[in-house]
């Protein structure tokens, strides 16, 4: 069977390939911050996990096998955000960015993660390639993920307070919010545990898990502020 050719009579052997990354922004709450995993380079700046595609590999299964060997994390839920394709965005020659967004518990990462601080959408320290502008967009993917539904990332747990809650969403959101309109927009979408939490000497608080219900509408504004 002869090989495929094109109009011109070309080969697809013919033409340049570029290489194919796949990288990973990894997001949590750690405190009262938004944090992002990062890989030491030997440049001396950061990079996001990442590696890059093996011949008859999957996109999926690159980002599973980066997060695995860089990361030491197995089982992630991840989703593409967008291919990055600046012929000038790496160094080391033409390579394509497949750029995947995910959210963790801090609990749920190993205790030696790096992890680097990210203040509203960007990141605190210098990163390479365009690792930057790709945690900006897993930012906003988290942020409106979290408009739509609560936590559904678990970032909070299992079971949380409102108040617990609303610090996390706060994190996530980069201002405060004003307590009264924030659990008037959670409350339709949490399931009451039936059970109390003791904080200190203050009231037992109701503990919360999620519910299946998606936020109404008018959360999404509310949170963007």
């Amino acid at each position: 069977m002869a090989a495929w050719t094109d109009s011109d009579g070309k080969s697809l052997l013919d033409y340049p390939r570029p290489s194919v990354a796949v990288d990973v922004a990894v997001l949590t709450v750690d405190g009262t911050e938004l944090k992002v995993i990062v890989v030491p380079r030997r440049s001396g700046h950061f990079t996001l996990p990442g590696t890059f595609l093996h011949e008859g590999e999957r996109l999926r299964d690159a980002a599973e096998r980066c997060l695995h060997t860089t990361a030491g994390l197995t089982g992630t839920e991840f989703h593409q955000l967008a291919m990055l394709d600046d012929p000038d965005r790496d160094d080391r020659g033409w390579v394509l960015s497949m750029t995947h967004g995910a959210a963790l518990p801090r609990t749920a990462l190993p205790r030696d993660t790096m992890l680097i601080t990210v203040d509203d959408d960007r990141v605190t320290q210098e990163m390479a390639f365009d690792h930057a502008d790709v945690v900006a967009l897993a930012v906003a993917d988290l942020r409106e993920r979290y408009a739509r539904a609560v936590d559904p990332s678990g970032l909070a747990g299992d079971t949380f307070t409102v108040l617990e809650l609303r610090r996390m969403y706060e994190v996530v959101f980069g201002r405060p919010l004003p307590k009264d309109s924030f659990r008037r927009h959670m409350m339709p979408a949490l399931e009451n545990t039936g059970d109390m939490a003791v904080v200190g000497t203050g009231r037992p608080a109701e503990i919360y898990r999620r519910g299946p219900a998606s936020l109404p509408p008018t959360a999404a504004a509310f949170l963007a502020g």
